[in-house]
């Protein structure tokens, strides 16, 4: 997918997601595939923009200020890369799990593609990581990534209408619990002791 596809792909998904997920459905391309030309180009976002904003501008945690270090800023990168492509992966693995509970169709690349696509106002807004103590907004920004998961289960897993919402929480809960588990075993490995 190149620049101006992958622009163009990403207004339709933040503007008009109700006709974009039936056609990103029909498109049945292979997780490995979303992952090279879609998830990877757009985790870079918060990546790059972590490895700015701790590696050059630093920023403060309560009333300790932490210094920006080339080092830090290269590990805040990696752990947002890691988190945001291992989670994509995990989270679609239970959803794909969880299909047949729920009458929709068990298909992982589809179940990839629901992910990858609904983490797309996530990884833009990873921008305000730029200066760390904005990050808070880009992760409210974020949250509309679970609007576009909601939306997008019935045209990627094929999920009919009754089940939808059991099958949108559960996701959601065990996507938290996913990013939450990830986050501290990702940064314990990563993070330096700050304190």
């Amino acid at each position: 997918m190149d620049i101006a596809k992958i622009v163009n792909r990403a207004r339709n998904i933040l503007l008009t997601p109700q006709n974009e997920w039936p056609f990103i459905g029909a498109e049945k391309a292979g997780h490995v595939q979303i992952l090279q030309s879609w998830l990877l180009p757009l985790s870079l976002i918060p990546a790059v923009a972590s490895f700015i904003g701790y590696g050059f501008i630093g920023h403060s945690v309560g009333r300790f200020q932490v210094a920006a270090s080339l080092s830090l800023g290269l590990r805040q990168a990696l752990l947002q890369l890691a988190v945001t492509i291992v989670g994509a992966y995990l989270t679609a693995f239970i959803i794909n799990a969880l299909a047949e509970k729920y009458k929709s169709e068990k298909n992982l690349d589809q179940a990839f593609a629901l992910i990858a696509y609904s983490y797309t106002p996530a990884c833009l807004s990873g921008i305000f990581h730029i200066i760390p103590s904005l990050a808070i907004i880009g992760s409210l920004v974020g949250l509309y990534s679970l609007y576009l998961l909601y939306i997008g289960l019935p045209s990627m897993m094929k999920t009919p209408p009754e089940k939808n919402t059991g099958y949108f929480v559960v996701s959601l809960l065990c996507a938290i619990g996913v990013f939450i588990v990830l986050s501290v075993v990702l940064a314990a490995g990563f993070m330096p002791r700050m304190f």
